[in-house]
């Protein structure tokens, strides 16, 4: 059974049921949007890729090295 949101709780997303199907994307953008905007991701301290392993010449094994 579900149950009630608390006063002090937000809903993240309106009650979808009732909406059609272009409604439900509009309201689904707009909740990632304000999620987005409320909790930012945090500025990278390194290069992107960076961190990737460098194996492409790895798996070849030694007799190729």
């Amino acid at each position: 059974m579900p149950t009630q949101p608390k006063e002090n709780e937000t809903a993240l997303m309106a009650n979808t049921a009732s909406l059609s199907r272009e409604e439900r994307k509009k309201v689904k953008r707009a909740a990632r949007k304000k999620h987005k905007l409320e909790h930012p991701l945090k500025p990278r301290e390194y290069a992107r890729g960076s961190k990737k392993r460098k194996v492409k010449k790895l798996v070849r094994g030694q007799a190729k090295r």
